[in-house]
């Protein structure tokens, strides 16, 4: 299978399936002597772990990560670093009626029709869990970036019809975001939202949602102007996340019903030289580099395909068969996929960091002038 590995200079290759052994992750191109150990990275895997509230699924699992090589007396020897969050609450016998039929809304017959078969255990590589993997290595990077002043966070914007009263970029309570059941930083949201999930539950439906992220500090003249622009690359990154159907830079859609003269962010003087903006309609991003002001970006999520209601499929053999899905399954996904979008942005923030440290001649001569 191609495709599991992401990034330029800093490197992740994810590997492991729902109900294997294990997942993990190994890490090319994170520079030497950060301090890390698997204390600093576990509150973020602890973030997306399952069965932690009555909006997330009931498998339990500890999600514990060990670090396996990379990390000498406390910090990085800037060699590959590789990372382990081993299977322990796998029921794979759950899945076992859906061996030969396909689940709307899942990867199962695009696996079926292109590997010829497919792990039906809970979807293999197509299951939100190997989300953790990436965690593992957002978090890390995280360390990193707030050594630099970069401060990444995200949160739930909305679930279902119910949304917090602030928009995007707009001050937030942060310690809300891992207080809620939801991830929303909104008490009054967080109540509605909840209230909705258990609608939806009892219905043996399930709710979709919007994720929000936001970079603080980030230097201007970061990204790529072509194919590589950082919004380009932040958008990838995003979008691998298996639910994510949609997302927005800064306006997002709605610059399509504006005007020049409303959606340009006038250019005032900022401290230390820099550029200030008077607004940020452009989400912290113009012409592929990041411009100074926080970097906005929406993640919008589909409800979850694995339903507790009867629905309509066919079977291997192009038979129509009704489908009811039993097992663990969360009724929403985005509470604890909001520390995948910050982790995934993490990554795709340093990565565009490190490629930018070679792109002026007068930079890379002081550097060694003085190393």
């Amino acid at each position: 299978m191609s495709g599991s590995i992401f990034g330029q200079l800093l490197k992740i290759s994810t590997f492991g399936e729902s109900h294997g052994e294990a997942l993990g992750v190994v890490v090319d191109g994170f520079p030497a002597g950060v301090r890390v150990s698997a204390a600093d990275l576990q509150p973020y895997l602890d973030r997306r772990k399952p069965g932690q509230s009555a909006v997330t699924t009931s498998r339990s699992e500890a999600d514990a990560v060990e670090i396996l090589s990379g990390v000498f007396e406390g910090r990085t020897t800037g060699t590959p670093l590789a990372m382990l969050i081993r299977n322990t609450g796998q029921h794979s016998g759950d899945y076992d009626a859906l061996k030969n039929r396909y689940r709307p809304g899942h990867a199962d017959y695009g696996f079926d029709r292109k590997y010829g078969f497919r792990d039906h255990r809970g979807g293999g590589r197509s299951s939100g869990r190997e989300t953790a993997a990436r965690v593992a290595a957002g978090a890390l990077c995280q360390l990193l970036l707030k050594e630099m002043g970069i401060d990444c966070y995200a949160y739930t914007q909305s679930i279902g019809p119910v949304a917090i009263p602030q928009k995007a970029g707009e001050p937030v309570d942060r310690q809300l975001i891992t207080k809620t059941a939801t991830a929303m930083p909104d008490l009054e949201a967080d109540r509605q939202a909840c209230a909705y999930i258990e609608k939806c539950r009892k219905e043996m439906d399930s709710a979709g949602g919007v994720a929000v992220c936001v970079v603080e500090g980030m230097p201007p003249g970061i990204g790529e102007p072509v194919f590589d622009k950082l919004d380009a690359r932040l958008a990838h990154a995003v979008m691998s996340i298996g639910a994510v159907k949609a997302v927005e830079i800064g306006d997002g859609v709605l610059v399509s019903e504006s005007t020049g003269s409303a959606n340009n962010d006038a250019f005032l003087p900022g401290d230390g030289g820099r550029a200030a903006k008077r607004t940020n309609h452009a989400g912290g991003i113009l012409g592929g580099l990041s411009d100074g002001s926080p970097i906005l970006l929406r993640a919008h999520f589909k409800p979850t395909p694995s339903i507790a209601r009867e629905q309509d499929t066919i079977d291997r053999d192009n038979n129509p068969v009704p489908l009811t899905i039993g097992g663990r399954h969360d009724p929403v996904v985005v509470p604890r996929a909001v520390v995948v979008m910050e982790c995934m942005c993490a990554i795709t923030i340093l990565d565009a960091l490190l490629v930018n440290m070679s792109t002026r001649a007068d930079r890379i001569i002081r550097f060694y002038e003085t190393s």
